[in-house]
């Protein structure tokens, strides 16, 4: 009798493989029965989790060279995703040299919508320069997935919203839509597709969102449904969302980080997240229907049993607001200064950028006073 041949299917490598795309995108590939390598920087349980599911644990240094190399062996494809942090085009080089030296076949990129060469965030210009390297190999195919605001950004501010009934961002106008916000799962479905498939997606960039635009007005209202209460949005200032981004732990951003947020806030505002928004990529690439962001709330919630509404709990949100206000300002110019950050002589956002518009901008679509005609 002649047995049936399994398929093999080639090893993935995931970098940042217990964040916010690398986790989904491990437990995707896992269902679909690729083996995967999972990056991470330390044993926690998110670790274990991946662990659990059945992924590689390779536990080391992304930015290490000789490390990147150990984890590239005997990998064929793999995801390059450049943690939120200072140094993001030192990584994407060492990622592009071992990728290089390990001769794989296939990468998928997780870039920004952004980005471009002149922009005023030097972690976007980063983006852009690393986008160029991995493509200079002409024997490795590549996939980029550019997605935009993550809907991920708002539930920062979720605790607020939940014991304060207030949705505080500096989004400008309440009414305007401003962002088709994508879940952590539809990216990774994406980037998922593209792995699983070079053929089919090699060479191709795709902006995975959520199904529709929204304000943040409607954002605020889908928190409040979510939750059970009413949520009301409040623009603050850029100074304030500063504050409340080094005052309230736990706090995931550097200050390097924060400086660059308050710039992509301002494209926020600007309505750079709206143009060509949104797309049918994660319904046509990724497989399934795009999550809407109520759903997206609700299951944070679900998970997240100390957003209920409690008096306790609500002194501990005013306690939280007041610490804020009473937190020093932070000088983003200072701090740039001070990294000694490459600094632009004539920087541009993407809307004042003709290379951006052409690029990104769909055909027959006008632009006025930064928003989508």
């Amino acid at each position: 009798m002649v047995k049936a041949r399994i398929p093999t299917f080639p090893k993935i490598l995931v970098t940042s493989a217990a964040g916010k795309t690398g986790m989904p995108l491990t437990f995707q590939l896992l269902e679909q029965g690729y083996p995967v390598r999972a990056f991470v920087r330390r044993r926690d349980a998110r670790a274990d989790a991946l662990a659990n599911a059945g992924a590689e644990i390779f536990e080391g240094d992304q930015y290490c060279l000789s490390d990147m190399r150990r984890a590239m062996t005997g990998v064929q494809r793999a995801y390059q995703c450049a943690p939120t942090a200072p140094n993001g085009l030192h990584f994407n080089a060492v990622f592009t040299a071992a990728a290089f030296e390990a001769e794989l076949e296939h990468v998928v990129t997780l870039g920004q919508w952004l980005s471009s060469a002149d922009h005023p965030s030097l972690f976007t210009r980063e983006v852009y320069l690393g986008d160029i390297l991995i493509r200079m190999s002409p024997k490795m195919s590549v996939t980029s997935v550019n997605p935009g605001w993550f809907a991920d950004n708002y539930l920062m501010v979720l605790d607020m919203a939940a014991h304060l009934g207030l949705f505080t961002m500096p989004l400008g106008d309440g009414d305007t839509k401003k962002n088709a916000p994508p879940s952590n799962d539809d990216i990774a479905s994406v980037a998922a597709a593209a792995l699983i498939d070079p053929g089919t997606h090699a060479g191709k960039t795709y902006r995975p969102t959520g199904p529709e635009l929204l304000s943040p007005n409607e954002i605020a209202a889908a928190m409040g449904r979510a939750l059970g209460r009413k949520v009301k949005y409040m623009d603050i200032s850029e100074k304030m969302m500063i504050k409340a981004l080094r005052a309230l732990p736990p706090s995931n951003y550097s200050e390097a980080a924060v400086s660059q947020l308050a710039i992509y806030a301002e494209e926020y505002r600007r309505g750079s997240f709206a143009v060509n928004a949104p797309t049918r990529d994660v319904e046509l690439v990724g497989g399934r229907t795009p999550e809407d962001f109520e759903s997206i709330v609700r299951r944070r919630v679900a998970a997240r049993p100390d957003l209920r509404a409690s008096l306790p709990r609500q002194l501990c949100a005013v306690r939280d607001f007041a610490k804020i206000l009473l937190t020093q300002p932070l000088d983003l110019n200072k701090v740039q200064a001070e990294r000694d950050y490459v600094r632009l002589r004539e920087p541009r956002f993407c809307q004042d950028t003709p290379e951006w518009l052409r690029t990104h901008a769909p055909r027959g679509t006008a632009l006025q006073s930064g928003r989508v005609a």
